[in-house]
């Protein structure tokens, strides 16, 4: 490790004062000459406990990747480079996952980073253009490598492993014990580190929600008045009943975003960046984002739909209650509605007011602006020109992002038409850049 990173300074560069039981074990395990086996609740900070030690194995002015991590969906790669960048660690990072430009993948590439991270479709993709040379590649991680076999991820990966000639260490990563693992990896004396059991639901509440006399619809809407202000993720089965879910949220006067695997890349990140800066109070998805999203500490999940499985429900209800923290998750149940074996028949049951307000909108709305870090802009720059010729002043910005090509921040309700008007014919750093609110 670069002496010039020492823990504690990451550590306060990611605003965390320790590493937890966990991460320390991870930390110990993956610095020795063994391959890990990593199983952890979701939200119990695994990125941080495969990244760390990570970080010891980098060498530093040695060309080349050194380490791949393999991550099954899009949103899983960009939270584990958020992370990574967060640490400041000096060692240059890319992400490549499908519906990204391949062009600017290729130009990124060409300087090829320490730490490369991407979905398995995609690196297979830059396997076979032969856009990197994966023979320094000294260490790999598959993190929810459970959900990639699920999501048929097993043969990219069988072609990425074999491909790797020069592997001398592998780390699986899951939120989910007792998954097989396939023969293709070759874990070599392994240790496995096992925390799915050790305070799994502490400070977690099941309560079910009656619906007599309700449509689930209904039901869903009052209950979500009743938690006032304060935000929730609500799962579906299917993404249709998402969709249907959403839009009637929306018709009602609540602030809706919808989330799943049948939209558009873009649409993904924009219903995740709103959810995030507050500007929507509610998340509706499937299981998608049942783990490996960077999403808020929830209070409130709500379970409309119930999954097959019982793995599925405990991901889901891993949205909260993390970290020692305290929530509720919610089971909607329709009378004669099937009851899962896996769901307790003893639930308190909570039930819902006759009349119903509407909560306030949210305090914040989501701008769009139409350039990003290749039109070298960042957030200081944001800031500065909202500050100075917006108008705005503190408090009236909230959480900023910047991608590659486009910009989302948070903004005050109240302040957003006069920003806009304040805004309408000036530059941001010499251009004219669109700004708009964010849809």
């Amino acid at each position: 490790m670069n002496s010039l990173q020492p823990t504690d300074r990451l550590l306060t560069a990611l605003g965390i004062e320790a590493l937890n039981p966990m991460q320390e074990a991870a930390r110990e395990a993956i610095s020795q000459d063994t391959d890990v086996l990593l199983m952890a609740p979701t939200g119990s900070g695994k990125t941080l406990a495969f990244l760390l030690p990570v970080l010891h194995r980098l060498v530093p002015d040695q060309p080349g990747v050194q380490c791949l991590v393999l991550a099954p969906t899009r949103e899983l790669a960009l939270q584990i480079e958020a992370v990574w960048r967060k640490m400041a660690t000096g060692f240059k990072v890319n992400v490549c996952y499908g519906g990204h430009p391949m062009t600017t993948e290729l130009q990124n590439l060409s300087n090829p980073p320490a730490l490369l991270i991407g979905t398995p479709g995609r690196i297979v993709d830059h396997l076979s253009r032969r856009s990197f040379d994966p023979e320094a590649i000294h260490t790999l991680v598959l993190d929810e490598f459970d959900k990639a076999l699920e999501l048929g991820f097993h043969d990219q990966m069988a072609y990425i492993v074999e491909r790797l000639p020069g592997l001398q260490k592998r780390v699986l990563v899951s939120a989910t014990a007792g998954v097989a693992i396939p023969d293709f990896i070759r874990l070599n004396n392994v240790r496995m580190l096992d925390f799915t059991t050790e305070n799994r639901e502490t400070g977690l509440t099941l309560m079910e929600v009656s619906t007599a006399g309700l449509d689930k619809a209904e039901a869903l809407f009052r209950l979500l008045c009743s938690f006032g202000p304060e935000a929730a993720l609500i799962f579906c089965n299917l993404r249709e009943e998402a969709e249907q879910v959403g839009a009637f949220l929306n018709d009602e006067g609540l602030e809706a975003a919808v989330y799943h695997g049948g939209l558009e890349q873009e649409e993904r990140e924009r219903a995740l960046i709103r959810f995030r800066n507050g500007s929507v109070q509610y998340l509706v998805t499937t299981d998608l984002a049942a783990r490996g999203l960077d999403i808020p500490e929830m209070k409130h999940v709500v379970h409309l739909q119930l999954p097959l499985h019982p793995h599925e429900f405990i991901h889901r209800n891993g949205r909260t209650a993390r970290m020692h923290a305290s929530g509720t998750a919610y089971v909607l149940l329709s009378p004669g509605e099937p009851r899962p074996a896996y769901l307790p028949t003893d639930l308190p049951e909570r039930s819902l007011p006759p009349q119903t307000a509407l909560p306030a909108p949210p305090a914040f709305v989501t701008m769009y602006i139409s350039g990003g870090k290749k039109n070298k802009l960042n957030k200081v720059d944001i800031v500065g020109f909202f500050s100075q010729k917006g108008g705005l002043e503190r408090g009236d910005l909230g959480l900023i992002e910047v991608k590659d090509f486009v910009s989302f921040a948070a903004v005050r309700r109240e302040k957003v038409r006069s920003l806009l008007d304040n805004i309408r014919d000036q530059k941001l750093k010499g251009k004219k850049y669109k700004i708009e609110v964010a849809r």
